[in-house]
């Protein structure tokens, strides 16, 4: 099923965005709390919230595997699929993430059922 998307910008450059020492962001867009991870060269957008206890993912890590890493418990997602790496079964919700030439965008589905 193709999904449709509106597609929001969230910075002119990366260096606008307010990472905090692990690379991570928390930001608001259209309604919506998102974690943005910067790895390497590339931006990755998730839920601002862990899916198993709620934590805030802004205060977790990447790690080496390129896999967003839960502070609380360490619960371990994939910042491409959402997938949990650990094994647990709560799946992470996660948005593609677009260079422009006029920015950086989030893409957020349209007329989704709770912003799932």
């Amino acid at each position: 099923m193709n999904k449709q998307r509106e597609w929001h910008l969230i910075a002119l450059h990366p260096n606008e965005l307010n990472f905090n020492a692990e690379n991570l962001a928390e930001i608001k867009v259209a309604g919506k709390h998102l974690c943005i991870a910067r790895v390497k060269d590339r931006l990755f957008a998730c839920t601002a919230k862990c899916p198993h206890a709620a934590h805030p993912l802004v205060n977790g890590y990447v790690n080496v595997q390129g896999d967003i890493v839960c502070a609380l418990h360490r619960y371990k997602f994939n910042l491409e699929t959402g997938k949990n790496t650990t094994g647990e079964g709560y799946p992470l919700k996660t948005y593609p993430v677009e260079e422009r030439e006029d920015g950086w965008y989030v893409g957020i589905e349209k007329g989704s059922w709770f912003g799932f």
